[in-house]
């Protein structure tokens, strides 16, 4: 049977917003290492593998923005569909102290192959959805967790990345850091571009809108708080959105 490497979510539904969720999934496909990287399943249902809850805030966001969503299916230690295909990390053996036994040997022919069975066909619907429009604007939704290994807490409960195109993202961080319980980070905790990842590849480079949400995932690991947050956000969005005149 072919795999499925994506799921899509409301393709014909006529909003601007076109919401995409990289990390979606923790699944190990069967053609991959008989479907066991070798990872623990508590690590496999850990930050490493998916973006935990972002799932859920997508598919929520999807009813509420009346906006298709596509979702991975394949767990990034797989490979990484948010990573440009020459980056270093795109498949991960080692990540925050938990080493993935089956990409130790990753060698340049299967790195390729997964390329081709799960991140060309991931971003090749990416492209197709995002080009339904002319005016589409791409909402990238993630989580991160609250603290690696060995690291400082992180504070914020959302954040907000961007590069050098933040006409959506620095009216959005305004608006949010009007919520009177919101801490909220800007490029925190990480950087917000790196080369050939989904935001530059869909949204930068074709200039279109965009936006990428980072929530803290122990804020959303529920069923209930991942729609809490689609509740929340959708009506900032469209505010903000509007106001901007984008």
């Amino acid at each position: 049977m072919t795999y499925h490497p994506y799921f899509i979510l409301g393709e014909d539904r006529p909003s601007r917003w076109l919401i995409t969720c990289d990390h979606a999934a923790n699944t190990v496909p069967p053609c991959v290492a008989n479907g066991d990287l070798g990872v623990a399943p508590g690590d496999m249902a850990r930050h490493i593998a998916y973006d935990v809850g972002a799932a859920g805030v997508s598919r929520h966001l999807s009813d509420l923005l009346d906006a298709p969503a596509i979702l991975s299916n394949f767990s990034r230690l797989v490979i990484d569909p948010n990573r440009g295909e020459d980056d270093p990390t795109l498949v991960m053996k080692l990540y925050d102290g938990t080493v993935v036994p089956a990409n130790r040997h990753v060698d340049q022919v299967e790195r390729d192959r997964r390329l081709n069975a799960f991140h060309r066909p991931y971003h090749r619907a990416v492209a197709r959805l995002a080009a339904r429009q002319n005016n589409s604007v791409i909402l990238a939704m993630h989580s991160y967790t609250p603290q690696l290994n060995g690291r400082e807490k992180r504070p914020w409960h959302i954040a907000i990345l961007h590069d050098r195109d933040s006409r959506l993202a620095t009216p959005l961080i305004a608006r949010l850091r009007e919520e009177p319980d919101l801490c909220v980070g800007e490029n925190e905790p990480y950087g917000g571009h790196l080369d050939g990842d989904s935001i530059d590849r869909h949204a930068v480079l074709t200039g279109r809108v965009n936006v990428l949400i980072e929530i803290r995932n122990d804020l959303i690991e529920t069923e209930d708080q991942q729609r809490g947050w689609a509740e929340r956000l959708a009506p900032i969005l469209t505010e903000t959105l509007a106001k901007t005149g984008l």
